[in-house]
């Protein structure tokens, strides 16, 4: 039987700050929930599960107003598994294909169960209430998990609202400002096509935790990105995860149904503002933003050399497979290529006021 890491509402950590000008942030303890999944993570490194050691990565800040923080692994693009090649959004679940009822269960770390006894959390029929952890085995960075919604299930890539609300929980119970959860929908990247999101540990701060945001349903915590990439975002502090995460969903399910991929990035953050926050409200960690970006659809197998354009480079993080790209690329490269994946301004516009009337229905 895997390890069990039971939680509730009470561990979730408010009390996180990024101090200025520091990689490092601090709150008042590390929180189990740090401490019990790199004690496994760094378990499995140890046992030889990994296809590569991880050790300490090349990291430079690129030049430039957009702070880009590139990285060089090398063995992610040699010895990952060769991703699966996806034809659709809306790809239906092959057992034939990998998936995560294939791995060595030695690479579980723990199933999260969330201990609702006395609360008032309800659950749809049709929603897992298990979350199995288990180390990603081709890491982009420390600590680098999936998380996987009860995989006997077999849910395609596709999100979900326990999915969403356990992604943001697992970033609520992380007392480092650079623990971050992401999703890469069918056609914007993702490898396998079998519900997960992606956890892992970045120190350095992003420009996606304090960027300045436009409100559009304020209410429902939704805003637009006013930088560069492009996107939306959403916000939510501890009491109003489950609400927000139902309206990320709301918009998730919208754009599968339009067919537009899109990439997901959670990450503590500063409260939203449509003006540069204040050197208090800047250092605040105490909620999570969500960026969500609709984008070109790629589909087919990607190319493993190649800088690929998912929800890393998105949010600022560039992990490169090569060190000459690694060295010489310049923010304008970055953002030249970025440019290439996201809708086009037009199309961007009819969207957002898509999802503001559709939000607004709810």
């Amino acid at each position: 039987m895997p390890l069990q890491f039971v939680y509730s509402c009470q561990d979730f950590v408010t009390d996180v700050l990024r101090s200025s000008g520091n990689s490092l942030g601090t709150a008042s303890t590390p929180a189990k929930f740090d401490t019990t999944i790199q004690a496994g993570w760094t378990d499995r490194m140890d046992r030889g599960l990994f296809r590569y050691h991880l050790g300490d990565l090349q990291t430079r800040i690129l030049p430039g107003p957009h702070g880009y923080v590139a990285q060089l692994n090398i063995q992610r693009g040699v010895e990952r598994r060769k991703p699966q090649e996806i034809l659709s959004i809306q790809q239906e679940f092959s057992a034939k294909q990998f998936n995560f009822n294939k791995i060595n269960p030695d690479e579980i770390i723990f199933e999260m169960i969330k201990d609702t006894e006395g609360g008032h959390e309800k659950r749809q029929l049709d929603q897992p209430g298990r979350m199995v952890v288990l180390v990603n085995v081709s890491p982009l960075e420390f600590g680098h998990c999936l998380f996987v919604p009860d995989p006997s299930r077999c849910f395609p890539q596709v999100l979900t609202s326990f999915a969403i609300q356990v992604g943001i929980e697992s970033v609520l119970l992380s007392s480092d400002p650079g623990f971050r959860v992401g999703f890469n929908s069918l056609g914007a990247f993702a490898s396998v096509n079998h519900l997960h999101l992606h956890g892992y540990y970045l120190d350095q701060e992003l420009q996606i935790e304090s960027m300045e945001v436009k409100p559009l349903v304020p209410e429902k915590g939704f805003y637009r990105l006013l930088d560069f990439p492009g996107g939306f975002l959403f916000y939510t502090e501890t009491e109003w995860v489950e609400e927000v995460a139902r309206a990320i969903c709301k918009v998730t399910d919208f754009l599968v149904d339009s067919n537009i991929a899109h990439n997901l990035f959670l990450t503590r953050g500063c409260p939203p503002s449509d003006r540069i926050p204040s050197k208090k409200d800047r250092s605040s960690r105490k909620g999570v933003r969500v960026a969500v970006w609709p984008r070109i659809s790629c589909f087919g197998a990607k190319e493993e050399s190649a800088f690929n354009v998912a929800l890393c480079e998105l949010a600022g993080h560039l992990p490169f497979k090569n060190k000459k790209d690694y060295e010489l690329t310049t923010e304008r490269d970055v953002m030249e290529i970025i440019q290439r994946y996201l809708l086009p301004s037009a199309d961007f516009h009819t969207l957002e006021q898509q999802l503001i009337r559709h939000l607004r229905d709810l």
